[in-house]
């Protein structure tokens, strides 16, 4: 595990390119973020879980705002994701779409291309639709899941889980 600043990185994270991590991010094992073809900017406190892969369409910059969950093997391909929002295992957000702030993007949702998601809303499906808004309790495990990947980044990186040795 490695330290950038107050950034997380896995060993086996690729992180290349246009790209500025905020404090307190952790990008972990086997994720690939690649600001090779557009800038991405990511936030404050963004976890990006393992497998997730984080690109863009040439010339279109992929923003991630603050407090952002990427669930494992989330593929984030679009413009933006708003603040406090997360984006479920096995999710997909294509080109151009636009995630509102405290959304919930469903585990294994594909969320078609130019799609636009206000603030507040629940996506599921394929092709992902908006079903409806975010309950208090999900709002809750939304900003939950930001804290247990801060504390998780934490204990890893000071050495608490050392690889397995046989």
């Amino acid at each position: 595990m490695r330290r950038v600043g107050s950034v997380f990185l896995a060993e086996t994270a690729v992180v290349v390119g246009d790209v500025v991590l905020g404090p307190d991010c952790s990008v972990w094992h086997h994720c690939v973020v690649r600001g090779d073809v557009a800038p991405i900017r990511v936030g404050a406190r963004v976890n990006i879980q393992d497998g997730a892969v984080l690109h863009c369409n040439h010339g279109v910059p992929l923003e991630i705002a603050d407090e952002v969950s990427m669930g494992h093997h989330a593929v984030v391909h679009c413009r933006r994701v708003g603040r406090g929002t997360l984006v479920g295992t096995r999710a997909t957000v294509l080109d151009d779409c636009e995630i509102g702030q405290e959304c919930l993007i469903a585990a294994g949702a594909v969320v078609p291309p130019g799609t636009v998601v206000p603030d507040g809303m629940v996506v599921m499906g394929v092709p992902g639709r908006v079903i409806r808004p975010v309950s208090d309790r999900e709002r809750a495990y939304l900003r939950r899941v930001v804290e247990v990947y801060l504390d998780l980044a934490r204990r890893h990186a000071e050495g608490g889980f050392p690889p397995y040795e046989g």
